[in-house]
């Protein structure tokens, strides 16, 4: 990359900071690290691990300024960016024919249409990313900077097939990419979209076979099923899984269990609770997700949910000083499980009744159940025939990271006002639960 092109300009210098400290200010602009021009965070990331900088700087009258920093291995410089640093975030090129957001209706926030491919946000913010739209240079790019874990979304390793899920004719050289990263000390976690007649059955034993044979760079692969709303017209014609085939799932990845923990002394393979759910299976032990390396793909969530909520109600006083009556909101999905366990919180403290409110999403339609995919509108219209009580809990799955807006720009505020109540987001984890029930 030339200099002239460098845009690293920085918008924020933190006080007390190694960059305050060393003369950088707001305006300036960023342009190499020892040497190494600046292109995007991960390059910024990597020269930032050296204990001597030389950090080049370019200030707003075009004085260059070369700053001489000694500091700790993980110290930052305590500056950030208005770009941030990310030349351009890559778009996917692929047309799967599983993809959620060619599903969307219109008018949702802008960001959800976004469909993001970038082995950098991968790195930084664990997203799965397919490899279809990388160059040569990208892939070095990964090895020389040691972009590792990085997530990526194979869905099946046969090369014809994958073409035609993915729509995408370069997508079926995906077994060598992944063979290469791991020859190179890549640590690979991979994720399969399981469509029924599609990438299931033999097509998966096929699957989880090749992966498995690229050794221990690939770490750990999850198994979801597809999600299907009622908004695919002209999209590929596609099957929601049941009872009858989400057990058949559960089987086959069982078996495969049983195979990896002889051959590589670890399941390797997970499939995600929704299959559980579905199939109303009782769900593995806490350790048999073995740290729970899929827990951002719904693998386990419950088991984890569940361990830690039963922990701390064992800690839990016997009653509350003023009866307390608190509504929980969840998925239709999830609705059971949730229930039982605001019936074991109602039994152990007395003066607490917890109403568990499964809602049924109609934005979506479908077979969309699951927590995460609720609106705001659907929230507002089962939560205004019912009497709440003094609470309103709500997962924050249900919410845009950091923010407090659901998919459909409606945010808590608004809920809040509509309802006249009072709304707790809740972070999906079981002694927090508890105390936002309890305490809040």
């Amino acid at each position: 990359m030339k200099e002239g092109k460098v845009k690293n300009i920085i918008c924020q210098v933190y006080p007390g900071s190694i960059g305050e400290e060393a003369g950088i200010a707001v305006g300036d602009k960023l342009i190499a690290i020892n040497g190494q021009y600046i292109e995007d965070i991960i390059e910024y990331k990597y020269c930032l691990a050296e204990e001597y900088l030389e950090v080049e700087i370019e200030k707003p009258n075009g004085e260059a300024w070369i700053l001489e920093i000694d500091k700790g291995y993980d110290d930052d410089l305590g500056i950030e960016f208005d770009n941030p640093i990310l030349t351009h975030m890559r778009s996917c090129q692929n047309k799967c024919i599983f993809c959620f957001i060619d599903q969307l209706p219109k008018g949702m926030r802008e960001s959800l249409y976004f469909k993001d491919d970038d082995s950098r946000l991968s790195f930084l913010h664990g997203n799965y990313i397919t490899l279809t739209n990388m160059r040569e240079e990208d892939i070095k790019k990964i090895i020389q900077y040691r972009i590792s874990p990085i997530n990526v979304s194979v869905h099946t390793t046969n090369g014809e097939l994958r073409k035609r899920m993915l729509n995408n004719r370069f997508a079926d050289n995906i077994l060598d990419i992944l063979k290469r990263l791991v020859e190179n000390d890549i640590t690979v976690n991979c994720q399969i979209v399981l469509c029924p007649g599609v990438n299931d059955g033999e097509e998966l034993d096929n699957t989880l076979r090749d992966l498995a044979a690229l050794g221990k760079g690939v770490e750990s692969v999850a198994v979801v099923p597809v999600g299907i709303t009622q908004y695919r017209q002209g999209l590929p014609q596609l099957k929601a899984f049941d009872k009858e085939t989400a057990a058949a799932a559960i089987d086959q990845v069982n078996r495969w269990q049983s195979f990896f923990r002889y051959d590589k002394k670890s399941s390797f393979v997970y499939i995600s609770d929704e299959f559980y759910i579905l199939a109303d299976r009782e769900f593995p032990s806490v350790e048999d997700y073995e740290g729970f390396p899929q827990l951002e793909n719904g693998v386990g969530m419950v088991a984890k949910l569940e361990r830690d909520f039963l922990n701390y109600l064992s800690r839990l006083p016997q009653g509350l000083k003023v009866n307390k009556r608190v509504t929980i909101v969840t998925g239709t999905l999830a609705y059971p499980f949730i229930n039982s366990l605001a019936k074991k919180l109602e039994g152990a403290v007395h003066g607490l009744k917890v109403k568990v409110l499964g809602v049924k999403n109609q934005f979506f339609g479908g077979h969309v159940s699951v927590s995460g995919l609720l609106t705001g509108q659907d929230v507002l219209r089962e939560l205004s025939a019912v009497d709440a009580g003094d609470c309103i809990i709500i997962p924050e799955s249900m919410l845009k990271s950091g923010e407090e807006i659901f998919l459909d720009d409606f945010t808590v505020s608004d809920l809040q006002q509509r309802l006249d109540a009072r709304i707790v987001v809740s972070p999906v984890d079981g002694r927090k639960l508890i105390q936002k029930i309890l305490y809040k």
